[in-house]
């Protein structure tokens, strides 16, 4: 049985690639290439990844770029059988922690226009729709919502 009491979170690394990868091509219709992680995990110095374990096992990662007070959601992913048990919340919500905690006043990302799910979560976490992105995605072509979180000022 799945529980959340089996659960663990930290940073990847080059090791998670393999893992990180098998994750990322079922959970998007253009996935990165595995190129482009392996220079994310290790030698983007801007690039910070977490990953969400079930005994050991690589089940939901995310990642940001920090860039001098600002953070930028470059992808965040959750193996279909583990949506819907608030790992995505619960990465998003490291992400942010992490980036308030390298002095961060701002965060950003792109969310599918119709991915209402995912829309309502940052909503929840405080991201407010900022802007559109038209013809962003592609398979299909779709238009992105931009979204920030002010860290830096209460509501």
């Amino acid at each position: 049985m799945k529980t959340e009491a089996d659960i663990s979170f930290a940073r990847l690394s080059i090791e998670h690639l393999d893992q990180l990868m098998q994750i990322e091509e079922i959970s998007f219709s253009r996935p990165w290439s595995r190129e482009s992680y392996a220079h994310e995990l290790s030698e983007n110095q801007f690039a910070y990844y977490y990953g969400c374990f079930h005994q050991g096992e690589l089940v939901a990662f995310a990642g940001f770029w920090f860039v001098i007070d600002e953070g930028h959601v470059a992808n965040i992913a959750v193996l279909p059988e583990w949506r819907g048990k608030h790992i995505g919340e619960l990465l998003m919500r490291q992400l942010i922690a992490v980036c308030s905690g390298l002095g961060g006043k701002r965060m950003t990302l792109e969310v599918r226009e119709s991915n209402t799910a995912a829309v309502s979560l940052y909503e929840k976490l405080g991201f407010k729709q900022q802007g559109l992105r038209k013809d962003y995605y592609d398979l299909p072509t779709e238009n992105a919502v931009i979204m920030w979180l002010h860290m830096d000022r209460p509501e």
